[in-house]
């Protein structure tokens, strides 16, 4: 093959790739403050939290790294970017995002949502209906988890898996993949953390059988494991009293029967006593196992193959609710290949996420060292107040010498002038 040849045929696989290689959205706030024309803030709310672009506290790259950051503590938030509407059908539909909990979040999302063109993106709010709602959500010790929510015919439905998410402060790029296949994955880095079947791990759709409304266990279906020995039988010597008279106790002497009535040694637990008796438990002969109730067909039950389709996506929204604030988001991306993803996911991330790590781990030894220094001199202080209170005493001590010697002086005086008065 030519050289000319070999050209042609990597150009007509640069150009079907360019074909079914979309970006629908992407937002990397390069710009400065022209996202502000991009992104409309709901007017749902008159207290909604103020957004602000910034890099945060640390970063791999200053200018890179800069995204859409809460403000404001215990604020609702909620802004959206539209984009030209589209549908997955027949392709696969890939959702994914930087997200920094940099303040160490306590309780609060760190997720998008994926809406249709119908949306009004000035009364976006928490009962706005959207078609995905995807990525972290941390709240205390026992909420730390990946959301993955898909609307069907009007209602939202929970992935039945649990996906536990980062909760570090250092930045994560989460991917959403949702194939035409009906399957999907969850990432995180870039690494694979979950996936499955729409139908299997969601509660689309009716059951595929349901236990036979006809069939009932048999009324001779014997499934003990264990019967009774009809052999066994109970000793002759078994029944025995559970508590009996003490046998050593005494009748007091200063006991009055015509006061204290007649006297009763009082009871004590009877050491032969043996329980209740029951015979010994043998393998039953007549098992026959668990009975298992017969499924049928489910007649409610219809497949649906357009399960993971949307006919309209075209707006990418944050609306959410945090206590402390402080997260970042950034590198949104909506695209139909994964390879595209995967490669913009190395582009951004990839390349900052070492330096940001860095430069946080610097900033955490400075701090430890700052907190060394300072419960030094803590414990400097400490110490000094110690020497203080021993020269304080040193001083009681010696304020008490002095008056036990004066008053010891003027006993002695008066014993002189005493004394002296004998002798006169």
């Amino acid at each position: 093959m030519g050289k000319m040849q070999v050209l042609g045929v990597v150009a007509v696989m640069l150009a079907v790739y360019c074909v079914h290689a979309n970006v629908y959205f992407r937002e990397e706030f390069l710009d400065g403050d022209e996202w502000r024309s991009r992104w409309l803030n709901s007017k749902h709310k008159s207290d909604y939290g103020e957004w602000k672009l910034t890099a945060g506290n640390f970063y791999g790259d200053a200018e890179k790294d800069k995204g859409l950051q809460t403000s404001q503590d215990a604020r609702f938030y909620a802004t959206s970017a539209r984009f030209e509407p589209f549908s997955n059908e027949g392709k696969p539909l890939v959702i994914q995002f930087t997200v920094k909990h940099e303040q160490k979040i306590d309780c609060g999302g760190g997720y998008v949502k994926v809406f249709p063109a119908d949306l009004d993106q000035t009364g976006l709010n928490g009962d706005s209906s959207y078609y995905i709602m995807f990525g972290p959500d941390i709240c205390g010790y026992s909420t730390k988890k990946v959301h993955v929510i898909f609307n069907y015919k009007g209602k939202n439905h929970l992935i039945k898996k649990e996906i536990k998410c980062k909760d570090d402060e250092l930045t994560h790029m989460y991917t959403l993949i949702l194939n035409p296949d009906q399957t999907y994955e969850v990432k995180i880095d870039n690494e694979k953390v979950e996936s499955g079947s729409l139908e299997e791990d969601w509660d689309f759709l009716p059951s595929k059988t349901i236990k036979d409304p006809e069939a009932s266990k048999p009324e001779d279906w014997d499934d003990r494991a264990k019967i009774d020995d009809a052999d066994d039988t109970k000793p002759e010597n078994w029944d025995t009293p559970e508590n009996i008279p003490d046998p050593d106790a005494k009748k007091p002497e200063d006991w009055d029967e015509d006061m204290d009535g007649e006297w009763e040694p009082p009871m004590i637990p009877n050491p032969e006593y043996k329980g209740e008796w029951k015979p010994k438990q043998i393998d039953n002969p007549n098992n026959k196992g668990p009975w298992v109730h017969p499924e049928i067909d489910n007649p409610e039950y219809s497949p649906d193959s357009n399960i993971y389709k949307f006919d309209s996506i075209a707006v990418l929204g944050l609306d959410l609710w945090q206590v402390k604030s402080g997260t970042i988001f950034d590198n949104f991306l909506i695209t139909d290949d994964v390879k595209e993803a995967e490669d913009i996911t190395m582009e951004t991330w990839g390349v900052t996420k070492e330096q940001e790590r860095k430069m946080k781990q610097e900033q955490d030894d400075v701090k430890r060292k700052e907190e060394e220094e300072k419960n030094k001199e803590q414990d400097t202080e400490v110490v000094d107040d110690d020497d203080n209170d021993d020269d304080e005493d040193d001083e009681d001590n010696d304020e008490e010498g002095t008056k036990d010697d004066m008053e010891e002086a003027l006993s002695e005086m008066d014993d002189e002038e005493a004394k002296l008065k004998d002798e006169l």
